[in-house]
């Protein structure tokens, strides 16, 4: 749930509320009590090492490529021409 803040208190306590944000907290911004904003944490990108990517797919199961071709043939048009 998003916490309601003033432009006042988003001036004055930038530092607490970017430290919340990094917590993962949002919140909208208001003037005058009426919203106008709203700050989100970004998604953040999580590294995973080759070996790590590697040994979860060794256990994952076959893939049979003929199927999984008939499947994308099936669901998308191969016809080069643009659609009118």
């Amino acid at each position: 749930m998003s916490r309601e803040i003033s432009q006042r208190e988003l001036r004055n306590q930038s530092g607490e509320i970017m430290r919340d944000l990094d917590d993962g907290q949002t919140f909208v911004v208001t003037r005058n009590g009426v919203p106008v904003g709203e700050l989100l944490p970004l998604r953040r990108h999580r590294f995973v090492a080759a070996e790590t990517a590697v040994a979860t797919f060794r256990a994952a199961p076959p893939v049979d490529y003929e199927r999984f071709r008939a499947d994308l043939d099936a669901a998308a048009s191969q016809d080069p021409m643009p659609r009118g």
